[in-house]
């Protein structure tokens, strides 16, 4: 089969690799009809390559078909139309039945000190292959494939596989009253449907900030309140000012590692990863820092006594954070990988014909997935408008 795969910072590329077979009574093998390409990939692309092998597999956001089925899955067959979350969770361990699916206790990658296996995303979550590919074998299909009906375009459900629940998480984290005002940082695919969900969902004032034209365009005509980084000196200020100078009740930090603004950290990542493979994986593990321009700003422009929730991806283990300032102003963080099937109920039957949350015309681009090298490129660079890109195999 043709599979996307990583071999070096900023080179990916579409090559044969054998197909997935049925390895365990738990498995399924999925034939892809979409992938999407997450802004969490374009980390695997630039900073964190010292945890990536030649050969692996990326991607973590499919939907398919049934093809096959082990012994122990009892709920799927053939034929069978499926959206996949991108973490690999039992659906029984104590953790999966607090609703923590990420931190499954039959998948968690305890070598590396981390939560559940994910699909397509580096050794620290498995080296698990991912979906980039014209097939997938799933793990633990006896709970992961969520079935969706024949029929309507795969943009209808292809979401719930990532981006779904990680903007519905980030929004209840942030927990933002009705008659609140939420700050949403970043308007790529999470940011961008943080803010659908929260003014979905009645709250008052939804501040969006980016600094790409096309992005704040995009929010703009949904009825987000936009802010252009351009054109500011000081954002948190700015919030202020539309909030009778408190600030923020809650803010979504939806930017993670590689925010702009922040040289030092990112001079630093650079260096991490020209090292050699084996030295970089180990000053990253111990080390690595973020560029924490975005999460900073979240801390500035929240009231006090407010709450910053954090979707965007974070991988530093030597980040300095300002704790004065947290604990002076009592903010509350919340943080974490989606837990995908603890929101599922909740999101579903908002994926109806009215679409209220605009999934069906939400991603920008729709390529093959033999173009899948000149749209890392694109979407890193940030240009051609492309806010969502999907993978037809």
């Amino acid at each position: 089969m043709k599979a996307n795969v990583w071999h070096g910072k900023r080179d990916v590329r579409v090559q044969n690799v054998p197909d997935p077979k049925i390895l365990k009574p738990t498995d399924a093998v999925i034939k892809v009809t979409s992938s999407g390409l997450c802004g969490s990939d374009l980390h695997l692309y630039e900073v964190l390559g010292p945890f990536m092998t030649p050969g692996d597999i990326l991607g973590h956001e499919p939907m398919g078909v049934v093809e096959e089925v082990g012994a122990e899955v009892t709920d799927l067959a053939p034929g069978d139309r499926v959206v996949v979350p991108f973490q690999i969770s039992c659906g029984s361990c104590f953790m999966c039945l607090q609703g923590l699916q990420t931190q499954c206790e039959t998948t968690q990658v305890r070598d590396q000190g981390s939560g559940a296996a994910l699909f397509g995303y580096t050794k620290l979550y498995g080296s698990v292959p991912g979906a980039q590919a014209e097939y997938l074998r799933v793990p633990q299909a006896q709970y992961g494939p969520v079935k969706v009906p024949h029929g309507p375009s795969d943009d209808r459900y292809l979401y719930l596989s990532d981006v779904l629940p990680t903007a519905w998480q980030a929004v209840a984290y942030a927990d933002a009253p009705k008659d609140s005002t939420l700050v949403v940082l970043g308007l790529g695919p999470i940011g961008d449907m943080a803010c659908r969900i929260a003014l979905q969902q009645g709250v008052r004032q939804v501040i969006g900030v980016d600094l790409v034209p096309e992005r704040l365009e995009r929010a703009r005509a949904r009825g987000v309140d936009v802010l252009d980084l351009n054109e500011l000196d000081d954002p948190a200020e700015a919030v202020r000012e539309r909030t009778e100078g408190r600030g923020a009740d809650a803010v979504i930090d939806a930017v993670g590692m590689e925010a702009h603004g922040s040289k030092a950290g990112k001079l630093l990542q650079d260096a991490s990863a020209m090292l050699p493979g084996r030295i970089a994986e180990k000053v990253a593990s111990k080390a690595g820092v973020d560029r924490l321009a975005a999460l900073n700003m979240a801390i500035d422009m929240v009231r006090r006594g407010g709450t910053v929730s954090l979707s965007g991806v974070y991988g530093g283990m030597a980040d300095p954070l300002p704790m004065l300032v947290l604990f002076d102003k009592q903010i509350q963080l919340r943080m974490g990988q989606a837990n995908v099937r603890r929101w599922i109920p909740d999101i579903l039957p908002l994926l109806t014909d009215q679409d209220p949350l605009g999934v069906e015309d939400f991603a920008t681009h729709h390529v093959p997935l033999t173009e899948a090298p000149d749209a890392y490129k694109l979407f890193q660079e940030k240009k051609d408008g492309m806010v969502k890109v999907v993978f037809q195999p």
